[in-house]
């Protein structure tokens, strides 16, 4: 067989491997650097499967004692049982909340991707005591098989830092999430719920303060 009809093979094999996964799964090729199917966010070379809308339930335990309007450590205004009329932002930017895993020495190559995880949520409460603001923050997202894919268990780190209102790291935490992909699908999902005690400055707001989730 001559290379032409070689590779006219190839591309046939190519072609029917693609429509045996699905469009909603993933897109190969140029479709991972342009983007397929919509979604919110941005484009990430993916469908646009949407994750369950509960997130794990945010509970802080209660706090012994009723608090004050005003909390008197941080001059922050606070409801009857502690809990902050505001709350610091917690947020992943767009570079920071995707994590794609090729296949060695194929770094940028669509064709090799193993997976991609992406965060697609983010949740939190806060709760003032003492002068700190104690922030229960969630993040809940997706790992997506890519072409070089295969179903198992998946690990993903994750890297938090906070920032008080002046820009000034206040906190940070390291952690990985697992991620399960059963055998017969391309797609799994995870959810964390962290908790973090910031100082709070006098003067300042806590829609100020930040905390960042990054996949890396």
């Amino acid at each position: 067989m001559s290379s032409k009809g070689r590779g006219e093979l190839r591309r046939n094999d190519r072609h029917i491997w693609s429509r045996s996964t699905g469009l909603a799964t993933l897109c190969v090729a140029a479709a991972f650097a342009a983007g397929c199917g919509g979604g919110g966010g941005g484009s990430t070379g993916f469908s646009s499967e949407r994750l369950p809308d509960t997130m794990p339930s945010f509970k802080l335990p209660s706090l012994s004692g009723s608090q004050p309007q005003t909390d008197p450590s941080s001059g922050l205004p606070v409801a009857a049982d502690g809990r902050a009329t505001s709350c610091p932002q917690v947020v992943a930017w767009p570079n920071e909340k995707l994590k794609t895993v090729y296949q060695n020495g194929h770094n940028g190559d669509a064709n090799f991707i193993i997976y991609r995880g992406e965060i697609t949520k983010l949740s939190r409460e806060c709760r003032v005591y003492g002068g700190r603001v104690v922030v229960k923050y969630g993040y809940a997202g997706r790992l997506l098989l890519g072409p070089k894919g295969y179903p198992g268990s998946f690990s993903l780190p994750v890297s938090v830092k906070a920032t008080d209102a002046y820009k000034a790291q206040i906190g940070q935490d390291r952690m990985s999430v697992r991620v399960t992909v059963p055998g017969n699908q391309t797609v799994g999902y995870f959810s964390m719920v962290r908790e973090m005690s910031l100082p709070v400055r006098q003067g300042t707001r806590l829609q100020d303060y930040k905390i960042f989730v990054a996949l890396k």
